[in-house]
C-alpha cells in the first residue's frame, strides 16, 4: 500500500514518528534553545505550571473508538481492532465522516469543566481544537466540518463554539490555554485528494507528492495557515500552539512553513507564544512531548508527558481510570525528572466528564491541595530518585523536598531515612506546622514522622521539607 513517488526514506521517516498511534518524542540533542527573551522567559513558567489537563473530544467520542486512526488504511492493522459491525474500509470512511451529523452535547457546561480542573490542581489546558479527521471545534470559516456547520446539530446551542466557551471559561479561573492543532487533515481535499496515485487506500501522509502537486500543496499549506491564525487572533490569549502530525515537516516533504506562521502570530499577535512541533526537532519544538511513556533519566529541557487517565485519549464506554494513588505517583515521577504532566480526559458524547475521570481529578485535586508546595515550581534535584525508588526529590529555592511514596496498604515508618544529598538543619511535613525531629547519619539524614502520618491508614505520598 505504498505510494510509488513516496521515496524508501520518507516513509522510513514517516513511519518512525508514529507507532500504533503513538508518538515517539525528540532527544535533548534536538532541541534548540530560543533566542527570544520572552520565550525563554515563558519556558520557565511553562516549567513551573507541572499538570494540564489534556482533552481528547469530538464526533468519534460517540462510538466509543480510537480518535481518527481508523481513517487510515495505513493503520488499519491496529487502529481497527475496535470496529467490530462488519463495515468495510469506504463504508467506515463515509461513516466516519458522517458523525457530525449526530454530535449534539447538549449536556456540555464549560464552567463545570473549569471547575473541575482548578480545583483539580490543574495549571493549563491543552485542547483537542482538530484532530487528523479534520472536524473543528472552533467556528472556523475555511469548512463546514465543524461544531457550528449546518450539518452539525449542536450548531444551534448557546455553547456551540465550543473552543471560545472552553477557552474563556478556564481563563476565568486562572488556566492558561494550550491548542492541541493537527497538522495533517484527513477530511479535506486538499491533503486527501481524490482520484491520486493511492485510489482509495489512504495513509496518514496526503494522498499525492506534494512535489508532484505543487500547486495542490500550496492550497493546503494556505488552508492551514488560515486556520491556525483564526485561533491565534480570534480566541484571545493562547499559551502555547501544540502541534501534532509530526510527520508532517519539510524533511518528509510536507512543508507547510510553520516557521514563517509562528514567528507572524509571534510578531503581529501572541509574542508570548509557546509552540510544540511535536517529533520534528528544531526552533519550533519549544517542548519535548513524550506520549503514554515517560524518559527514563531526567531531562534539562522543557517537557511535558501527554498519559491518558483511562487508557484511550478519546471516551471508551468500558475504559479502565487509574486511581488516585496511581496519578499521584505519577505525577511525582514525572516532577521529579523535571517535566510536567498532561493528563488526558475524553469527555463523553452528551458533553459531562466520565465520573471515574471526576473523582480521579479530584483526588489528585486534594493531594495537591496539601502537597503541592512539593511540586510546583519546582525543578530537578539530583540524585531525583533513591536507590529503592521510595524516594523521589525536587527542590525550590533553599528547599528541598523529599517525597515518600506509598503504595496501597504500605505501613508508614516510625523513622524515614533519607538517602544523603546534602547537610539539612530543619525538617518539616508539607502541609502542617512545626518541625519534625532530624539527625544525621552515615547513610543520610533521619526523620521522625508524626505518629498522624499513619492514622488513616497508608497515604498516598508524604512530602518531607529539607532546609
Amino acid at each position: 500500500m505504498t505510494d510509488p513517488k513516496m521515496t524508501e526514506e520518507t516513509l522510513e521517516t514517516e513511519e518512525n514518528v508514529v507507532h500504533e498511534g503513538v508518538h515517539n518524542y525528540s532527544s535533548e540533542d534536538e532541541w534548540v534553545k530560543p533566542e527570544d527573551p520572552l520565550i525563554l522567559e515563558r519556558l520557565e513558567w511553562f516549567k513551573d505550571q507541572k499538570l494540564g489537563l489534556m482533552m481528547h473530544w469530538g464526533p468519534y467520542s460517540q462510538l466509543g473508538v480510537v480518535e481518527s486512526w481508523a481513517l487510515s488504511d495505513g493503520d488499519a492493522d491496529w487502529a481497527r481492532d475496535c470496529i467490530d459491525w462488519g463495515v468495510d474500509g469506504e463504508e467506515l470512511k463515509r461513516e466516519y465522516f458522517d458523525l457530525d451529523k449526530t454530535f449534539n452535547p447538549i449536556r456540555f457546561q464549560p464552567e463545570v469543566w473549569a471547575d473541575l480542573a482548578a480545583e483539580g490542581g490543574f495549571k493549563y489546558l491543552t485542547f483537542t481544537t482538530k484532530h487528523h479527521d479534520g472536524f473543528c471545534m472552533w467556528d472556523t470559516h475555511t469548512t463546514d466540518y465543524r461544531i457550528t456547520g449546518p450539518d452539525t446539530p449542536f450548531h444551534r446551542h448557546k455553547y456551540a463554539d465550543i473552543c471560545r466557551n472552553l477557552f474563556d471559561a478556564f481563563r476565568a479561573r486562572g488556566l492558561a490555554i494550550s491548542t492541541y492543532f493537527s497538522k495533517a487533515d484527513w477530511h479535506t481535499q486538499d491533503y486527501w485528494a481524490p482520484g491520486m496515485e493511492r485510489g482509495e487506500k489512504m495513509w496518514r501522509g496526503p494522498s499525492y507528492d506534494p512535489k508532484e502537486y505543487p500547486w495542490l500543496w500550496e492550497k493546503f499549506v494556505r488552508f492551514t495557515h488560515e486556520q491556525i491564525t483564526e485561533l491565534m487572533t480570534r480566541y484571545g490569549r493562547i499559551d502555547m500552539l501544540w502541534l501534532d502530525a509530526g510527520w508532517v515537516n519539510e524533511r518528509s516533504g510536507q512543508d507547510i512553513r510553520l516557521g514563517e506562521l509562528v514567528d507572524t502570530i509571534r510578531r503581529e499577535h501572541q509574542p508570548w507564544l509557546l509552540s510544540a512541533d511535536r517529533t520534528v526537532g528544531g526552533a519550533y519544538e519549544n517542548i519535548i512531548t513524550p506520549e503514554q511513556t515517560l524518559p527514563e533519566r531526567p531531562l534539562n529541557v522543557p517537557w511535558e508527558s501527554c498519559i491518558t487517565m483511562g487508557t484511550s485519549f478519546s471516551f471508551n464506554y468500558e475504559d479502565r481510570y487509574k486511581s488516585v494513588r496511581e496519578l499521584v505517583h505519577l505525577l511525582v515521577e514525572i516532577v521529579a525528572k523535571g517535566g510536567n504532566l498532561a493528563l488526558n480526559v475524553g469527555p463523553q458524547p452528551d458533553g459531562r466528564l466520565p465520573r471515574a475521570a471526576i473523582e480521579g481529578m479530584k483526588g489528585l485535586g486534594a493531594w495537591l491541595n496539601v502537597n503541592g508546595e512539593a511540586i510546583y515550581g519546582t525543578r530537578i534535584c539530583e540524585p531525583y530518585v533513591s536507590e529503592d525508588k521510595k524516594i523521589r526529590f525536587t527542590r525550590k529555592g533553599g528547599a528541598v523536598y523529599a517525597i515518600r511514596l506509598y503504595e496501597e496498604g504500605e505501613t508508614v515508618e516510625n523513622e524515614l531515612v533519607i538517602p544523603a544529598i546534602g547537610e539539612f538543619k530543619r525538617a518539616s511535613l508539607v502541609g502542617t506546622d512545626g518541625e519534625l525531629p532530624l539527625r544525621g547519619t552515615e547513610a543520610g539524614v533521619v526523620v521522625t514522622l508524626p505518629e498522624s502520618a499513619d492514622a488513616a491508614g497508608a497515604p498516598i505520598a508524604l512530602a518531607i521539607r529539607l532546609e
